[in-house]
């Protein structure tokens, strides 16, 4: 472990990445690629892209980024479908590799996967690791809808080794109980509450606050339309994706579906890393060289109903500025970043928590943003990776970016400074998490009844552009926090969804069908 400065850091405990592959595939029909097929095609090029004759036969580690079918919330026919994916992998490409590793859902999970394996080549365990990620969900459902035919044959949609992977990540569910009652279980209906917060936090009126991230999303569909690797590659104005139209129906508010990622894609990206006297014994140029110089991993508090607020991310703040930190940078040294463009409302927590103006000259994405290059399950950020690669490898000598990944509704953060100059330490004490235990928990109340104030809100829209339900997050009469049902009458939309925020108004919550339901005061 490198905790000071040390001139003569020894090469094998300096993790570099030296090969990255990713692939787009528009199926001509209905048998289109299975995630299999598109994870073996990435990695495939993250080989070829590293130029080594001997590189396979050298891969000691592979780690998945785990399927969205195999996450314990989703329930399907093809959960566990593969038994063994980094295994079905490194088979079809000829690798026979010590160990294989499969990681726990979140879109964190592949810069959760380099700085997992970084630390352990730094600390003398790993030597060279693929990293990939896929999905197909896209041809998935264009073959396996309607239902009936799940039980069709499968052919390549499944795979058996007789093993099993090594489980790494946090495998904990994204909500509790409490709140899957409330419909929180969709980040759909989750980041909308942290907008809507937000808009109360900068004092804005609904117009200017739409405005404001239709301005912000509109520079970053911008990058996807250049991008050959996008899913949609369709230029879109700024107003085109806040304004609610047949074709743009709102999924709650505040976001339309241009607002939201799309995760019905086919996409895969794969990553090599290694450290840098392997990368000299295989004869990998050094052009091909970026380095890790800095990285963190932390968690906010895990429930979306124990946050401190719903307009800051104190596990951003801290991560991003530890990852820094290690790589002895500030965010004004950064040429490129890729911040988790999940949702608007992720973007602007981050922008916000790292220092960085929402209005940077530096694009605040690589690829183009999940809602419009795709959000390929808990792979995106892999795809991230391999831009930053790219781009580093194309600029000068002293350049470097920052990856920042986030799983379920900002609860998990994954932080990578990549940079093309070696880094002279790694400070590991820098990469953990931080102490949760001296931090604030607002108390819960499941239960409430009498007074209460809103914290956020969201208006779920069904199909039709027609309101469906309401969900409002609140305080009661001694502060307890609360989930609750909100009214879903016209006069009552229209006013949720009004120029000035609802947050802060006053009303009385109660129970109703076993449900928490809150009205507001005549």
């Amino acid at each position: 472990m490198y905790n000071q400065p040390t001139p003569d850091m020894l090469e094998s405990n300096i993790p570099i990445l030296v090969g990255v592959g990713q692939i787009t595939d528009h199926p001509q029909n209905e048998e289109g690629r299975t995630p299999l097929e598109l994870m073996v095609s990435s990695a495939q090029k993250a080989v070829s892209d590293a130029g080594a004759p001997g590189l396979v036969n050298a891969i000691t580690d592979v780690s998945a980024c785990g399927l969205t079918v195999d996450a314990d919330l989703v329930k399907t026919p093809f959960k566990k479908a593969y038994d063994n994916v980094p295994k079905l992998v490194a088979n079809q490409l000829g690798i026979e590799a010590s160990r294989y590793y499969y990681a726990a859902p979140g879109g964190n999970t592949p810069q959760y996967l380099v700085n997992y394996h970084a630390r352990r080549i730094i600390e003398g365990h790993d030597e060279t690791v693929l990293l990939v990620a896929g999905e197909a969900l896209h041809n998935m459902f264009q073959r396996f809808t309607p239902w009936y035919k799940l039980f069709t044959p499968w052919k390549g949609w499944r795979g058996k080794t007789g093993s099993t992977p090594l489980s790494i990540g946090d495998n904990r569910p994204g909500s509790t109980p409490h709140e899957d009652q409330y419909k929180l279980t969709l980040p759909s209906k989750v980041y909308p509450l942290f907008e809507n917060a937000l808009q109360a936090h900068y004092g804005r009126s609904a117009s200017d606050h739409h405005q404001h991230i239709g301005k912000l999303f509109g520079k970053i569909n911008k990058i996807a339309s250049n991008n050959p690797y996008a899913w949609f590659q369709t230029p879109r104005s700024s107003e085109e994706l806040i304004t609610q139209t047949d074709k743009n129906r709102m999924i709650a508010y505040p976001y339309t579906k241009y607002l939201n990622s799309i995760i019905k894609v086919n996409q895969s990206a794969s990553v090599i890393l290694t450290n840098v006297a392997q990368a000299r014994k295989l004869g990998i140029s050094s052009d091909k060289w970026v380095y890790l110089s800095g990285f963190a991993d932390q968690n906010d508090h895990w429930y979306v109903s124990q946050r401190e607020n719903y307009h800051s991310s104190p596990a951003i703040r801290s991560a991003g500025k530890r990852a820094l930190q290690m790589a002895h940078k500030s965010i004004d040294d950064l040429e490129f970043f890729d911040l988790y463009s999940c949702f608007p409302s992720a973007v602007q927590i981050a922008c916000d928590e790292l220092s960085i103006a929402h209005d940077d000259t530096r694009d605040l994405s690589l690829t183009g943003g999940l809602p419009y290059f795709g959000g390929p399950g808990n792979g995106y950020a892999m795809h991230a990776i391999v831009e930053m690669v790219n781009r580093l490898r194309e600029s000068n000598s002293n350049s470097s970016g920052l990856v920042n990944a986030n799983g379920w509704y900002l609860t998990k953060h994954s932080f990578g400074v990549y940079s093309n100059s070696a880094p002279t330490s790694y400070d590991l004490n820098l990469a953990g998490q931080r102490d949760l235990s001296k931090e604030k928990v607002p108390t819960f109340n499941e239960n409430p009844k009498g007074k209460a104030k809103i914290e956020t809100f969201t208006v779920i829209y069904g199909k039709g552009n027609v309101p469906k339900s309401t969900v409002i997050i609140g305080r009661d009469s001694d502060n307890k926090r609360f989930i609750s049902q909100g009214p879903t009458d016209a006069e009552s939309v229209a006013m949720m969804q009004g120029e000035q925020s609802i947050v802060g108004r006053q009303g009385h919550v109660f129970k109703a069908r076993k449900k928490n339901r809150f009205e507001f005061e005549s």
